[in-house]
């Protein structure tokens, strides 16, 4: 709003306030100013002017404006307020990238002051005139500098800050999908076991097969809430709380239709969101495998709270009765799991274990309380 008001205040000021020293000057003759004419006023609103076409041509602008200052000032007009848009003009062209011109001018312009005020007027200056203009020039060129490397700094503050946080974004798109990977691929292992055995018992064991469809009603809905909870993290405001830990373990064993033993040692404690929350998955997608691959196995699922680590043992015997799930895809399982403890700065490790399978993990805990 004030961009469109600047250029007329400097030419206002410049006009009122070099009319007010006009009035001064004139009355003492040893200075030699005149009054101002028609030549005066032209040369007062080409700074105004170029500081209003400052973002096109700074340069050129900073150029004109020294030029004008230099002719007003040799056509014997008062001293006084023509010597704003010159120094607005330099920070300009400081401030645009233009350093190496501004200061190049600016020496042009000392050389010139130099000149003019031992050769070129009624009462000529001595050194100390000379060292004070040079002092005006470098504290208005060292001024600039310093806000220009101030909005320099700025707005690469500003360029790290969005970087971080699209990273932040992209981290968080990458874990709601491991998340829904996670969710859907138990869940839905779950379904097709459960509905593979309704469908096989439901002539000769109804009941049984009653037990099973029960099962995939609950399994239907878990994987609806924690979906929503999934996408909910896409809404501002949504709470960032984990959707499942190791709280609900026994829900998960009860669920998973098979035939799991529980072993939890140490102190009970709570855990950081984030660790909870992984240890949950990966017990989740050992379970999950467990039903893809060796279906009918029992499995070991050993929790160890120590006081800077959760140690998790998942462990099945490969004695399962039941062929391997067909049709469900080989999935991103083991290595979810693994970047999971990674980025925990943990430890996963799954492989071959007598007959069957084991997964294991540490993940640290910071000292949790």
């Amino acid at each position: 709003m004030m961009d469109p008001v600047l250029p007329v205040l400097i030419a206002v000021f410049q006009i009122a306030g070099s009319i007010g020293a006009t009035y001064g000057q004139t009355k003492v003759a040893e200075l030699g100013r005149v009054p101002l004419d028609w030549r005066a006023y032209p040369l007062l609103l080409v700074g105004p002017v170029a500081f209003a076409l400052r973002r096109r041509f700074p340069v050129a602008g900073l150029a004109a404006t020294l030029g004008a200052t230099m002719l007003y000032l040799l056509c014997d007009f008062a001293y006084g307020p023509v010597f704003l848009s010159p120094i607005v003009m330099i920070c300009v062209a400081v401030l645009h990238g233009h350093r190496r011109a501004a200061w190049c001018l600016s020496g042009v312009i000392y050389l010139f002051f130099v000149a003019y005020t031992v050769w070129l007027i009624p009462i000529p200056q001595g050194v100390f005139h000379q060292i004070w203009v040079a002092t005006a020039l470098l504290l208005t060129l060292t001024g600039a500098e310093f806000w220009r490397a101030r909005r320099e700094r700025l707005q690469e503050r500003r360029r790290v800050e969005e970087e971080e946080s699209r990273r932040q974004a992209s981290e968080e798109r990458l874990t709601m999908a491991q998340e829904l990977h996670d969710v859907l691929a138990h869940n839905i292992s779950l379904i097709h076991v459960q509905a593979s055995t309704a469908l096989h018992l439901i002539d000769d064991h109804p009941e049984q097969a009653r037990t099973a469809l029960a099962t995939i009603k609950q399994a239907s809905k878990d994987v609806l809430t924690e979906m929503r909870w999934v996408l909910s993290v896409l809404r501002e405001g949504a709470p960032r709380s984990p959707a499942a830990g190791l709280d609900r373990l026994g829900d998960l064993v009860e669920r998973s239709g098979l035939d799991v033993d529980v072993a939890i040692t140490g102190v009970v404690s709570t855990l950081p969101p984030g660790v909870d929350r992984a240890a949950y998955r990966i017990v989740q997608e050992s379970l999950t495998n467990v039903t893809r691959h060796a279906p009918g196995s029992r499995v070991a699922v050993e929790v160890a709270y120590r006081p800077d680590a959760l140690d998790l043992t998942v462990a099945d015997d490969g004695s399962g009765a039941g062929a391997a799930v067909q049709g469900l895809g080989g999935g991103n399982g083991i290595p979810g799991m693994r970047e999971r403890a990674t980025a925990l700065g943990g430890t996963l490790t799954a492989e071959p274990y007598g007959k069957g399978f084991r997964v294991r993990a540490s993940l640290p805990t910071g000292g949790h309380e």
